[in-house]
């Protein structure tokens, strides 16, 4: 009876402590449990568009990475309209879903409003957290002896990476379409961009995230993402004050120096320390969730520091390459990279919004002349790239120059903080938004025809799966 009654009081309490606390309460306390809803219902459209997209390039002999991005494209903005953003200028009378909850709750229309931004909200935290588990887990699949040994060439390949398209947008935007000095600046900023989550997924799927090219590459990547910070700070500063802010440029390039360097060179204090606390713990975790604790706490390290978040998680990765676990650490982050990560590759694809393609609305027109000279600029300034490579003979020139092309997510920020900022008129951001999506889609086909036959198919189905 003793234990009937104890049973009962528990159980009470803990109905009286779980249920007053709404779900998702910080973002809509009143329809907490409908955003709830919405975000679920969102993450089985995006896990389903995911695999499918997936399974339907693989058996077209493409990396899978790009049947995700398309199959985005195809549920998002530019299609089926059921993963979109208020970002992108949409209502939620624009979104599938919402109208699925609005014909299950018949929401008034202030209600349903606040229940899509906070569920895009939700949906975009989770796909940025899918890009940090993404580059966490090519850190720790990237040799640092191997990176230490190209990272003179992959320091000359970002900077021409940067430098070449930069100069050559600027100076021909200038000169051919009489764009105003700062418009024609921040889309020559926006084309120096490389969207290092695209890249590196790829080159994982092709079996040369570890190959000489693969590493300059990824390398490359990681310093253009820097360098590109830098940039897009420079522009900004330009933008709002018509002047550039010096101090703010050189304390972004000291911080992110130190940053990066100071993590590889006491990479051996963490992997004692981490091997410690491994070795220490019994309970079940004890290798993950240490790891993520050292990868989230660096992420959020790069994000304080007013870097990237996805740089702090990449240089865990590195660091964490070396320890006594890491074998047995990258067959545990698999599984939840295979969760997170596709909602990153799903919603980058929704994001891109085709209908700028389409010639019979006047803006475009104006736009899609300067699209094509920003693609051209955008494509041969990575390309030559690879040519700049040095000390390396037989290396796959043609491969590292189309590894660095796509701009991914990375140029939509551009893109998005020059129209907040009014420097970009609607032609010049219409066209940016159209390079940034051919160069995101022609890379992952392109990168595996410049490998050709050199490319490694991983040895089973379970080693194929998301990186």
């Amino acid at each position: 009876m003793f234990v009937n009654h104890t049973i009962t009081a528990l159980t009470s309490m803990i109905a009286h402590l779980v249920v007053p606390i709404p779900l998702l309460a910080t973002l809509d306390p009143e329809n907490s449990p409908i955003v709830l809803s919405g975000v679920l219902l969102s993450l089985v459209v995006i896990y389903l568009a995911s695999k499918l997209g997936a399974e339907a390039a693989r058996n077209f002999n493409f990396p899978p990475v790009l049947g995700e991005l398309v199959a985005g494209v195809i549920v998002g903005v530019s299609a089926l309209h059921l993963i979109v953003f208020p970002e992108g200028g949409l209502s939620a009378s624009d979104s599938g879903i919402m109208s699925v909850l609005q014909s299950i709750n018949h929401l008034s229309p202030v209600a349903l409003t606040s229940i899509f931004e906070s569920q895009s909200e939700v949906i975009s935290v989770l796909a940025e957290l899918g890009v940090i588990i993404l580059l966490f887990e090519i850190g720790l699949e990237s040799d640092i002896r191997q990176l230490k040994e190209v990272g003179v060439q992959a320091v000359v390949v970002a900077c021409v990476g940067v430098a070449v398209p930069f100069a050559a947008g600027t100076a021909g935007l200038m000169m051919l379409f009489h764009t105003p000095a700062i418009p024609a600046i921040f889309a020559g900023a926006a084309l120096t961009a490389t969207s290092i989550g695209i890249t590196s997924k790829v080159l994982s799927e092709l079996g040369q995230l570890k190959s000489k090219e693969g590493q300059i590459i990824v390398g490359a990547a990681v310093i253009d993402d820097v360098l590109g910070i830098i940039v897009l700070a420079v522009v900004a500063s330009l933008a709002k004050t018509g002047e550039i802010d010096v101090v703010n440029a050189i304390y972004l390039i000291v911080s992110a120096t130190a940053f990066l360097l100071g993590s590889i060179l006491l990479g051996g204090i963490f992997n004692k320390t981490f091997s410690a606390v491994v070795d220490t713990l019994k309970t079940r975790g004890n290798i993950v969730i240490p790891a993520f604790i050292f990868a989230f706490f660096m992420a959020f390290l790069g994000n304080a520091i007013h870097l990237e978040a996805i740089l702090g998680a990449f240089a865990a990765g590195l660091v964490l390459d070396e320890s006594d676990a890491r074998n047995e650490l990258d067959e545990l982050v698999k599984p939840i990279a295979d969760i997170i990560v596709p909602i990153f590759f799903v919603t980058v694809g929704a994001r891109a919004d085709l209908g700028v393609l389409n010639p019979a609305v006047p803006d475009n027109r104006a736009g899609l002349l300067i699209a094509a000279f920003l693609i051209v600029v955008a494509i041969i300034g990575k390309l030559v790239t690879g040519w700049v490579v040095f000390g390396q003979p037989g290396i796959n020139r043609l491969a590292i120059g189309v590894g660095m092309i796509p701009r991914g997510e990375v140029g939509l920020v551009f893109a998005g903080i020059g129209s907040a900022s009014g420097v970009l008129d609607k032609p010049l951001e219409v066209s940016i938004i159209i390079m940034v999506i051919i160069t995101t889609f022609l890379a992952p086909p392109f990168l595996r025809i410049a490998f050709g036959d050199s490319v490694e198919p991983p040895a089973t189905e379970e080693s194929s799966k998301v990186i």
